[in-house]
């Protein structure tokens, strides 16, 4: 018996599914199908092979829809989900005046609501797996690890172990950070959705003890420690400030440099810096959105990708939308070096996708685990509309996905095997209830937290900006 698409046929045990396409790590590809039974990708091959082989199994066609895998998010902010407007247009370090307010604010119910709310929006931009790098909100870790559950995404979870100020002091004991830490990599044993990662909100607020203790304990439990490193130009002159060197020079001098870094936005880097990352094996979050709204520069992608230094792609809590970041990975690389440089493909299509699914999968410590569509890995997928005339004809699949591509024709978000969303929305809990309930309390959070912006919001600064123009008339 042929079933028709529809929810139900995606949420039944051992299933059999035959899309139009199904995009795989060589490229996309017809009369394929996939097995999908206990969480995995069972099966992937020819799709009268499969029929064969499975004869018990009904097959479910997906007429119409293209099957590829879920997109990962390499790095993510869920706790400051209240306030992400709240950074535009606003200079570059704003984690001082809006995020450590914003996040000190939050209890343990807003703290949870603010990561659902987050969760939900990455899910519904084709999303499957979102990292975060850390709260600095005064709650447990497992408020975040709650929310991910509940809304059925796979998080790939940071503990900060910050224990200096950012003035250099001492504001946690060593000892205590790391015992935390120690604690957090083996809280997860066994979690189905929830993958543990250290954290160090930038190299200065780190003891070198605790930089070092931090990376060794991640590469032993084969996971990563998140810094922020080169982010803004601020950034870098306060690490030669206090000590004489750039921050990844300054990971790298006291040995904190190797495989397990994740070192989020990388966007200041010289040449001697980009060797570091190669030789060492660190990885790199590629954050195109965050270098356009808040930025000083954009990472050098296309050379690290020609280079082979490992990178992801990530949102830094910009905006929870897979294509439109994939589409501003590769915008940015054009801008900033491809038009300069008479490069028409900038990596090519392919190189976006793949550093948005399975590289950044390996790049946050998930490598073999998601990110494609192949046996063994699990069922995180991606069910997408092709009907449409943003995709009719098709030429080049995966330059189509890159530029053309929207999250309003995902069908169905799978994460595990199990279907987390349909069309947009989740059917085993009321995601329209969260949204009301987060916007009412995000408006209490965000109207108590002692935050400072430089400018009013756009609808009152534009007045002001009118009559400055007026001004300079009338001096004129």
């Amino acid at each position: 018996m042929m079933h028709t698409l529809n929810p139900e046929s995606l949420e039944d045990g051992t299933r059999l599914l035959l899309p139009e396409l199904l995009l795989l790590p060589e490229g996309p590809v017809r009369d394929h199908a996939v097995v999908v039974a206990d969480g995995r990708f069972h099966a992937v091959g020819p799709a009268r092979l499969l029929c064969d082989r499975y004869p018990h199994l009904s097959p479910v066609p997906l007429h119409g829809q293209l099957l590829m895998p879920g997109f990962v998010d390499a790095h993510h902010h869920l706790t400051q989900s209240f306030g992400t407007s709240l950074a535009f247009g606003e200079p570059s370090e704003i984690f001082r005046r809006v995020w450590l307010p914003l996040e000190g604010a939050l209890d343990e119910e807003s703290a949870y609501l603010a990561a659902k709310l987050a969760c939900l929006e990455a899910l519904r931009g084709g999303f499957t797996t979102v990292t975060d790098a850390g709260t600095r909100a005064p709650v447990d870790t497992d408020v975040l690890a709650a929310a991910a559950r509940d809304t059925g995404i796979r998080c790939v979870l940071g503990l900060v172990c910050n224990d200096l100020s950012p003035e250099g002091k001492t504001a946690v004991d060593t000892g205590t950070v790391l015992a935390g830490a120690e604690k957090h990599l083996s809280r997860y044993t066994g979690a189905d959705l929830v993958h543990p990662t250290l954290a160090v909100s930038i190299p200065e607020v780190a003891t070198e003890r605790t930089l070092r203790t931090t990376g060794r304990m991640a590469a032993e439990a084969g996971t990563v420690v998140q810094v922020h490193v080169n982010e803004h130009l601020a950034a870098v002159e306060r690490s030669l400030v206090q000590h004489g060197m750039r921050p990844l020079e300054y990971l790298h001098a006291v040995g904190a440099v190797g495989p397990q870094l994740l070192a989020a936005h990388a966007t200041l880097l010289t040449p001697g810096e980009l060797g570091l990352l190669r030789d060492s094996g660190a990885a790199v979050s590629y954050n195109p959105v965050a270098s356009a709204w808040k930025g000083n520069a954009v990472a050098r992608a296309g050379a690290m990708a020609e280079q082979g230094i490992r990178f992801g792609l990530g949102t830094d809590g910009t905006r929870g939308d897979a294509f439109r970041l994939v589409d501003a990975a590769e915008f940015a690389q054009r801008l900033t070096h491809g038009l300069a440089d008479g490069d028409p493909s900038c990596g090519g299509g392919w190189t976006w996708l793949d550093h948005g699914t399975r590289l950044s999968a390996e790049a946050v410590g998930l490598g073999g685990a998601t990110g494609e569509v192949v046996e063994g890995r699990a069922a995180d997928f991606l069910l997408l509309d092709i009907t449409g005339p943003e995709m009719r004809p098709s030429w080049d699949t995966p330059w189509e996905l890159v530029r053309l591509a929207g999250r309003d024709q995902i069908t169905a978000t799978v994460v595990a095997g199990r279907l987390c969303l349909w069309r947009g929305w989740p059917r085993s809990w009321d995601g329209p209830e969260l949204v009301e309930r987060a916007a009412e309390v995000g408006q209490r959070v965000v109207e108590e937290a002692p935050i400072t912006r430089t400018h009013p919001v756009s609808t009152h600064h534009r007045p002001f900006r009118g009559r400055a123009s007026e001004s300079r008339g009338e001096r004129a």
